[in-house]
């Protein structure tokens, strides 16, 4: 248990156990190895938890907003100094390479509290001029906001959600992914050090019924989950049961367009990231690569060489690109889809297949995989697969193009490759995404909002405008003269 915490959960700023949970172990995905064990939280322990939120609150949310700011940005700071720890545990915890967690994940987090802790003191209402009265806006907290993360960027999404809702004067209780636990755990302890008072930011592990727990109690205000449709659905069915604020950030079948006047090499290393990075455990993946038919040929040539380049390997080194799937039954379900793809007609220009990787015989390596031939009918293209599947698909016009991109129940993200400006604006535009490039893809700066629309979520992080889905507005008339009344 090379990773073991100090405890299972974070409550009310000491680490806790549940004794009545059930016991679960945090496994590395390249060995197979159990680097922690950890119990799951009942419903009375979330409860505990909730509690200490909502006793910390009116306080936190006292605090003048620039002091609020200030713990967020020594929480960075730490995470920063850090960085080579956490991200050697989080490479631990989810079999992505070391290469990718030093310069995407806590750094990731570290920017999203820097950024909202600098916004802290900008958060403020309006004043309406209405003749001799007038009336002003105030945006206040909404109370208690339970987080439930995924786990394909634990620290990162703990951070995402935590920085916007604690910088406006909330408290958080965080359910991290139970099959990556422990870099949530090593967050509270950062705010913790950084000034965060007790009870501000707490952490429940466990399950669905864990979520559940927190979905449904009485005293949560809002819930911010991370994950797939089906969960999502739950989770905005339960909280309509006490008209909880929601917000989603579910999952994909994104679009990746590449017209015939794109940068080939440019526009393959986009469609390589946006389907190979973290193994494609991505949810904004363009996971459909529509090629014009003109450039085809020349675009899978080139993209087969640099695929086959792709060095799979032990994720703690930082020269491997490519790491294990975060476990057996995903890889499994990864795995299936390949052999539907070949039934249903795809052809496989490169990888399809689990590969195995010398000293690392228990991980579910899966070779980054590309097909071809494509059609909007086939399961891949219209199924999110979330692994290393590449789905390539041709097209002749513009109008046709969109048209099938936007084909789909999902609408989280899209790209479009085009040297043609005003065509790359015309093509965003018309795609049904929350999220859109031109000319890259799956970058997600702090400053700009992500999230999604139709069944990919509701709701964004991310930028000033997630400032709107952690506070509510209060509108305040001021009279200024007599009341003029008819009685």
């Amino acid at each position: 248990m090379r990773a073991q915490p100090r405890g299972s959960h974070f409550i009310n700023g000491n680490f806790v156990e549940d004794d009545a949970g059930n016991r679960f172990e945090s496994v590395y995905p390249a060995t197979g190895e159990a680097i922690a064990s950890l119990t799951g939280a009942t419903v009375k322990t979330v409860d505990l938890a909730v509690q200490a939120a909502k006793a910390a609150q009116p306080a936190w949310a006292a605090l003048l907003p620039v002091e609020r700011g200030r713990i967020l940005q020594r929480a960075a700071a730490l995470i920063r100094e850090r960085n080579r720890e956490l991200s050697e545990l989080e490479t631990l915890d989810t079999g992505k390479p070391l290469q990718e967690t030093l310069v995407a994940d806590a750094a990731s987090g570290a920017d999203s509290l820097e950024y909202f802790g600098g916004l802290a003191a900008a958060v403020t209402g309006q004043m309406i001029e209405l003749g001799g009265s007038f009336a002003y806006t105030r945006r206040e907290p909404l109370g208690v906001c339970a987080g439930i993360g995924a786990w394909n960027y634990p620290i990162q999404i703990a951070c995402w959600k935590a920085a916007p809702a604690l910088a406006t004067g909330n408290t958080m209780v965080f359910k991290p992914s139970e099959t990556t636990p422990l870099t949530a755990l090593k967050f509270a302890e950062i705010l913790q050090e950084a000034g965060l008072p007790d009870g501000v930011f707490n952490v429940v592990q466990g399950f669905g019924e864990t979520g559940a727990a927190l979905t449904n109690h009485d005293d949560v205000d809002k819930v911010s989950l991370t994950g797939s449709v089906p969960t999502g659905k739950r989770v905005m069915a339960t909280a309509a049961e006490t008209i909880k604020h929601v917000t989603l950030e579910l999952g994909g079948k994104s679009p990746l367009i590449v017209f015939e006047d794109a940068d080939i090499e440019n526009a393959i290393g986009a469609a390589m990231v946006g389907n190979f990075y973290s193994s494609g455990q991505i949810c904004s993946n363009g996971t459909r690569v529509f090629v014009h038919s003109s450039i085809q040929d020349q675009f899978l040539k080139r993209l087969k060489e640099r695929t086959e380049a792709i060095k799979l390997g032990d994720p703690l080194d930082e020269n491997t690109q490519m790491g294990p799937l975060v476990s057996t039954a995903h890889a499994e379900k990864v795995l299936d889809y390949l052999d539907i793809a070949r039934a249903e007609g795809a052809h496989c220009i490169t990888g399809g297949a689990r590969t195995i990787v010398a000293g690392f015989k228990h991980g579910m390596f899966v070779a980054p995989t590309v097909f071809s031939g494509v059609t909007d009918d086939m399961r891949i293209a219209r199924e999110e697969i979330f692994g290393p599947v590449m789905s390539v698909l041709t097209f002749e016009t513009e109008d046709e193009v969109v048209a099938r991109a936007n084909d789909t129940q999902f609408g989280l993200a899209a790209g479009v490759f085009t040297k043609d400006l005003a065509r790359g604006h015309r093509v965003a535009a018309a795609l049904k995404a929350g999220t859109l490039w031109i000319n890259n893809y799956n970058l997600t700066p702090v400053e700009m909002p992500f999230g999604g629309v139709r069944q990919s979520g509701i709701g964004r992080e991310n930028s000033a405008a997630a400032v709107q889905f952690y506070t509510q507005e209060k509108a305040i008339y001021v009279e200024m003269g007599d009341v003029d009344a008819p009685y």
